[in-house]
């Protein structure tokens, strides 16, 4: 069989091993292929309030802070005129109770994710499959999930919380049950590749042993293959007919780009790199996936990774706040694939490259390509991890205190950890805490609608406090708390959020507003319910807005004791606002569309609360 006979197309090809047979199919990552890309992009950035020390209107920020503190003093002067005390403590003693308790509690909760690594080391085993939506391997972890959250649901109504302690409760169980979805998800594809290595591997070996020399001749025909393939045409016309010119040399390296053309466009073993940022480079690999004889196609995987120039996934954020502190952009996200020449740091490549077998040959690249799958880019020179060694507790535990819900072999990390910047955030975290306890305190607890208590004042009374403690708490959460943990982690893409408040859209403030929980559902959510559920798009988008609004209501309900539906039908209300902010008439009016949007989220909170708390 000569190499114009093996060729892979877009439909597959078939070897045959002896011992049975295998179906190969390209891995597609071009623009027109049907393939699913879920691009997400680690990279060194700070958050954006850090990263723009040289903005204009930074004043503004400054002058924010200070009218917010002047307004909290007016506060404390009233309330000691009234009560002989600067401010009250009743919502502290309210949201304190049984702290011990809910502290114990989450622990467990924290705690009892761990079940995920044995879980996936059972995957990895290949004792359990997770090869499709119906397989063992999911089933197990669906219902795993749904367990979980019925039980904390049902913990939070044993301990008669208040409402303080069941949303927090309810709230951190969902982010973990993400996080636990994410990891298993990630690592039971990579489980399946592994499966279809050592498939691929087993049949190599039988094809190889019926060679002549066996292995290590197999090895030094790849070898000088090789070679010859890498020297200048003429070169090696002239080795080939056995006339050498003198002082010709032979070059030793293989130059990076240099696969077996097959048919259909498609190409073998090396990467196709797209323009710019429009293809996630870590997807750009051609996997070869395979089936043990007489199975079915397992789906093919998607790898999440891109990155934000052509250059390398390592440049960091323009910052005038201590820049040398993110790693530098030496490093570029994929080193040459060579196959004699590479970096200690790199995957070895299948030393059967090239051999002058095309069954062999195409084996080997396939078995090359499957570990390039399952291995990390190895940024700024961190040590490459592989499946399945990264499935460890402190890999686990790692994956725990970083602030994400996508779970990746490895994150972009910083130099050093900073304890005054620790300090810096927790300190920021105490005091906004406080800012966001007295205007809560004093200026919503006590308006409160009641039944009968006109519906438009207090949309007026409460439009204000309320915008004003979701400023806050967005900052404590964002700002704070996940650049606290980023640091504790050395995890060094602080992009939690990007500029929601210029938003135009109500899609546009839901992609930048929480970037954590918009990267989950892109990857988890919307992208797997098109790629295992083979969903249109438009389907897979409402697929995505009914999970959310029925988890928004969930947490609703929890706190409130009430089914009401309000905050889902809210939600559910986007999708047609969406499709209204998409109109050339919105589009063309900037100013216009970014007021709706404020004027709708201002009068959200206040309808929500009307509405749980009076109907």
């Amino acid at each position: 069989m000569t190499s114009e006979d093996l060729r892979v197309s877009r439909k597959g090809s078939t070897i045959d091993t002896g011992s049975g047979v295998l179906h190969i199919q390209p891995y597609r990552t071009s623009r027109g292929s049907s393939q699913l890309l879920a691009k997400l992009t680690f990279v060194p950035r700070a958050s954006h309030f850090e990263s723009h020390g040289q903005d204009a209107f930074r004043g503004f920020y400054v002058l924010f802070w200070i009218a917010i503190g002047l307004l909290i003093l007016r506060t404390y002067v009233v309330s000691f005129d009234e009560t002989g005390y600067p401010l009250s403590l009743s919502f502290a003693a309210l949201f304190s109770k049984d702290a011990l308790g809910l502290a114990l509690s989450d622990a467990v909760l924290v705690g009892s994710t761990g079940i995920s690594v044995p879980f996936v080391k059972l995957l990895a085993s290949g004792r359990l499959r997770y090869n499709g939506a119906g397989s063992p391997g999911m089933i197990i972890q669906h219902a795993y999930q749904t367990l979980m959250l019925a039980v904390a649901v049902l913990w939070t109504f044993n301990r008669q919380w208040e409402w303080v302690q069941s949303g927090f409760f309810t709230l951190h169980c969902i982010v973990m049950l993400m996080k636990v979805h994410s990891y298993v998800s990630i690592n039971g594809e990579f489980s399946e590749l592994l499966l279809q290595k050592n498939i691929q591997t087993g049949a190599l070996k039988s094809m190889v042993s019926k060679l002549p020399g066996g292995w290590s001749g197999a090895e030094t025909e790849a070898s000088d293959a090789r070679t010859l393939a890498a020297q200048p045409f003429d070169e090696r016309k002239d080795k080939e007919s056995g006339n050498m010119s003198p002082g010709s040399v032979v070059s030793d390296t293989t130059p990076e780009g240099t696969p077996m053309p097959i048919a259909d466009g498609v190409v073998i073993g090396t990467e196709v790199m797209g323009n710019g940022n429009d293809l996630a480079m870590a997807s750009l690999r051609h996997r070869l996936a395979t089936l043990p004889p007489g199975g079915a196609l397992p789906k093919s995987i998607a790898k999440l990774a891109s990155t934000n120039n052509q250059n390398g996934l390592l440049k960091p954020p323009s910052s005038a706040k201590d820049t040398s502190y993110f790693p530098s952009s030496t490093d570029t996200a994929f080193p040459p694939k060579t196959v004699e020449s590479q970096s200690s740091n790199a995957p070895a490549k299948h030393p059967l490259i090239g051999h002058p077998n095309p069954e062999v040959n195409a084996l080997a690249e396939s078995i090359s390509a499957l570990d390039d799958e399952m291995t990390s880019v190895g940024v700024n020179g961190q040590k490459r991890v592989q499946f399945p060694g990264n499935v460890t507790l402190k890999n686990f535990a790692d994956y725990q205190l970083i602030p994400t819900l996508v779970y990746e072999l490895e994150y972009p990390r910083t130099e050093r950890v900073r304890p005054f910047y620790i300090f810096e955030k927790t300190v920021a975290f105490l005091g906004t805490f406080t800012l966001l306890y007295t205007i809560t305190e004093h200026y919503i607890i006590p308006l409160t609608p009641k039944p009968g208590q006109p519906f438009f004042r207090s949309l007026i009374d409460l439009a204000l406090p309320f915008m004003l403690s979701y400023l806050l708490l967005f900052y404590i959460i964002f700002e704070c708390i996940c650049n606290g943990f980023a640091e504790i982690a050395r995890f060094a893409d602080r992009q939690f959020y990007e500029d929601w408040w210029n938003s135009t859209t109500w899609d546009e403030f839901a992609r930048k507003w929480n970037k954590p929980v918009h990267s989950f559902l892109l990857r988890h959510v919307y992208a797997s319910s098109i790629e295992y559920h083979k969903m249109s798009k438009p389907s897979a988008t409402m697929v995505t807005f009914l999970l959310s609004a029925a988890l928004h209501e969930l947490v609703m309900a929890i706190v409130t004791k009430k089914l009401r539906l309000y905050l889902f039908v809210l939600q559910m209300a986007q999708v047609p606002m969406i499709w209204l902010g998409r109109t050339p008439f919105i589009r063309r009016n900037k100013i216009l569309g970014n007021a709706v949007f404020w004027l709708g989220l201002m009068a959200g909170f206040p309808l929500l609360c009307v509405a749980y708390c009076a109907y």
